[in-house]
């Protein structure tokens, strides 16, 4: 079985795929610098016997934007699982081409997503990976990252209007029920969600514009949900394990030489829009 991890600046996302690419488990951890490789070894270990699936645990692919955990858990999962993980980067081996004027700079959480959407879902493709930040990864019909956005995230936007204002409060992000706002936390919320909602609209269109056609969107993240019922176009596609898959398919791809042969596109084995 294949461990995969993606961690990100908050949030570190773990799954376990068996052989035949079916997710196993997830688990969702805090990425915490502060924490020593012993204790990344011991939760890991705690995670996967838990879970009954540690004897079966034989190869790890790691995603990182936090440069430091990166070498932490490969330690970690040398001295506890006994596995040298294949770290992903812009030189791996792509099913996408990287047309960036730096590719060094693409994160590889980004790689992963631009890789899942050329290998599982039609082409051009806008993939919303809605997480500490909110980024486009955009791929075009010849398979090439062509790049995206980044933007302020929901949760930053939110931490953000707390703690530079003296009388806001903290919120939890949560569908506005109206976009006029009767009192202090739901005007707050409807400019944060409705506001992001608009914004994600707004840039979806310009891309196609650009792009000069309809590209299949694709959603990714945690409020994936809390921002589809407020946009029109909304999306096509909602994966919370896009970055996962994309993942797995690089560990095949670069350690197991397995080429890309067309027949894993099936686009309604993803989970579509439908919230």
């Amino acid at each position: 079985m294949l461990l995969v991890i993606d961690i990100g600046n908050t949030n570190t996302n773990l799954g376990v795929f068996d052989k035949d690419g079916n997710l196993q488990k997830n688990w969702n951890i805090s990425s915490d610098t502060s924490r020593f490789e012993d204790e990344y070894g011991i939760l890991l270990l705690s995670l996967l016997q838990n879970s009954n699936i540690m004897p079966h645990i034989d190869s790890a692919i790691i995603s990182s934007v936090v440069a430091p955990l990166s070498e932490t858990y490969s330690i970690a999962l040398e001295k506890y699982l006994n596995i040298s993980p294949f770290i992903l980067s812009h030189k791996a081996k792509l099913p996408v081409k990287i047309n960036l004027k730096q590719p060094k700079e693409a994160g590889a959480d980004r790689l992963a997503n631009a890789s899942a959407a050329a290998v599982y879902y039609k082409l051009p493709a806008i993939v919303i990976d809605l997480g500490t930040a909110t980024s486009f990864d955009i791929v075009d019909e010849n398979k090439n990252f062509i790049g995206g956005l980044i933007a302020p995230g929901l949760k930053i936007q939110a931490k953000s209007l707390s703690a530079f204002t003296s009388k806001l409060p903290k919120l939890k992000i949560e569908a506005p029920k109206s976009v006029i706002g009767k009192d202090t936390v739901s005007a707050m919320l409807s400019g944060i969600v409705m506001g992001h909602a608009a914004m994600i609209e707004g840039m979806i269109k310009a891309s196609e514009k650009e792009l000069g056609k309809k590209a299949t969107v694709i959603a990714t993240g945690g409020y994936s949900s809390v921002l589809f019922n407020n946009m029109e176009r909304g999306f096509d596609y909602v994966n919370p394990y896009l970055t996962l898959e994309g993942l797995r398919y690089l560990y095949k791809l670069n350690c197991e030489e397995v080429a890309y042969d067309g027949e894993n596109r099936t686009e309604n084995r993803k989970t579509p829009a439908l919230f």
